[in-house]
């Protein structure tokens, strides 16, 4: 994990709607949801539903799967804690002496 690609992962759930989004993936693991599914359950419209997907594809927090005709969208759940960890690496290591340069 690097300082960029989590910064994209915590930029894409820092959106209320992508982290509903992500949160419903969630509840629903492993399955996943259809794109319909989750419109439904959040009530929103398709257009900005498959923008705010594509925004988390794009930052590896959900997995698309066609399955005929239709998306299947499962939370990579696996990343999200890549990211947690990333930012918990140097959780109470104690940080180097500050001197005063002037």
């Amino acid at each position: 994990m690097t300082s960029d690609s989590a910064a994209v992962a915590l930029a894409a759930l820092g959106h209320p709607a992508r982290l509903a989004v992500f949160r419903l993936l969630v509840r629903a693991a492993p399955d996943g949801l259809l794109v319909g599914e989750i419109a439904a359950h959040l009530d929103m419209p398709l257009s900005t539903l498959a923008h705010h997907l594509r925004s988390l594809k794009d930052a590896g927090l959900v997995a698309q799967t066609r399955q005929g005709r239709e998306v299947r969208n499962s939370a990579c759940t696996e990343e999200l804690r890549h990211v947690l960890d990333f930012l918990l690496t140097d959780c109470c290591a104690g940080l180097p002496a500050v001197t005063d340069a002037a």
